[in-house]
């Protein structure tokens, strides 16, 4: 048996690589249309993600939690019943937005609740309307959208997180600990002999083949792969 990678066990979705529930304050998705318009009654942090939280208060008392947007405030009124409204925070489907506006948390097919464009200080741009929306994502990339599926107006908030310097190691550990992110591993050719196979030596070297063989199984057969033989 070959080793199991990194990426391997984040795959099974495990426990350990899971988002703990507790930093989580809650299933962020789009409030149903029905509930029309609502009040925006606070702003909260979660500890899971780097965007603030806002929790809105509909008319008929339901209480729903929405990404906050960059501008919005408690107070204001929030309409996700898809009336064209501007406002920040916002919520209507991708057919009612105009072309230009910045949006966030958008559907990947409709009714799912929002699936894309949801990290903090993201945005896109709905681009050209027709058959399809066409929305050019934050990465550059332009995807086509069923103009049903509904969209976030404004940026996301918490757009300055990534800038603050973590200043110690520390404040970086905790960080990637409340999103159950792996952190960051000595490598072992930077370690004493004694402490890992790779370790010791007068320059940073592997103390074995770092090649792969062309004939290792399915698990062993990552990384370097052993040059083919040069034919004559």
């Amino acid at each position: 048996m070959g080793r199991q990678l990194r990426q391997q066990r984040r795959g099974r979705g495990s426990s350990t690589y899971r988002s703990p529930s507790h930093r989580h304050v809650g299933e962020i998705r789009h409030p149903s249309a029905e509930l029309k318009a609502g009040k925006v009654m606070d702003i909260v942090h979660a500890p899971g993600r780097n965007c603030p939280v806002a929790e809105v208060r509909f008319e008929n008392g339901a209480r729903e939690k929405v990404l906050a947007a960059e501008g919005l405030m408690v107070g204001q009124e929030v309409r996700v019943d898809g009336e064209v409204s501007l406002k920040p925070g916002s919520i209507m489907p991708l057919a009612n937005i105009p072309e230009g506006t910045l949006v966030h948390n958008l559907e990947a097919r409709p009714g799912d609740g929002g699936k894309f464009v949801r990290t903090a200080g993201t945005y896109a741009t709905v681009i050209t309307k027709g058959d399809t929306v066409v929305v050019q994502l934050p990465s550059g990339a332009l995807k086509n959208f069923d103009p049903r599926c509904r969209a976030g107006v404004g940026i996301v908030a918490g757009s300055g997180a990534s800038e603050k310097p973590f200043a110690k190691a520390g404040k970086k550990y905790h960080a990637y600990r409340s999103k159950s992110k792996a952190y960051f591993k000595v490598k072992g050719v930077a370690m004493n002999a004694i402490d890992h196979p790779h370790g010791g030596g007068g320059h940073p070297h592997v103390g074995k083949p770092s090649t792969v063989s062309r004939n290792a199984p399915p698990g062993r057969k990552v990384g370097r792969l052993s040059p083919q033989k040069k034919r004559k």
